[in-house]
């Protein structure tokens, strides 16, 4: 089964595109720290198609997702990983929750600088490397109440 989990998930349209993307045996996670966004992105989800989240090929939840997101307390289960959102460095608790010959896409780089979109990839010994894709301009990944402080 394919895991996947979208970080900074918003309105719930990618997590559930990349549900539709691996098909009907893997399972896409959302996670982000606004639980406003985290209901929204269930409505969203339930107008469209309720079979993703009856089926459990959407997972929708609310956390701060640069801590990682194990719904089954163990390392080593996503076979991709997106952030929706940039950093200065990749958070370690997300590198740690990637499979071996999993990989993950985030923009790394300042906030309101030119960052650097980048595929970090775990081989199947656990060896990560980095590369750089290409240049962006993302919105910054932040805690919750610097993005929403009401």
């Amino acid at each position: 089964m394919l895991l996947l989990w979208t970080l900074g998930s918003g309105s719930g349209y990618l997590t559930a595109c990349f549900a539709r993307m691996i098909g009907e045996q893997g399972r896409a996670f959302g996670i982000d720290h606004i639980p406003e966004l985290v209901n929204k992105s269930v409505g969203n989800i339930k107008h469209d198609d309720p079979s993703l989240l009856e089926s459990g090929r959407v997972v929708m939840r609310q956390g701060d997702g640069r801590l990682g997101y194990d719904p089954n307390k163990e390392n080593n289960i996503y076979d991709a990983i997106h952030v929706g959102a940039a950093a200065p460095q990749v958070p370690s608790a997300l590198l740690e929750q990637l499979k071996p010959g999993g990989c993950l896409v985030m923009p790394v780089g300042p906030h309101g600088s030119t960052q650097a979109f980048q595929l970090w990839q775990k081989d199947l010994h656990g060896n990560i490397t980095k590369r750089d894709l290409l240049n962006v301009k993302y919105m910054a990944l932040r805690d919750k109440n610097d993005q929403w402080p009401s």
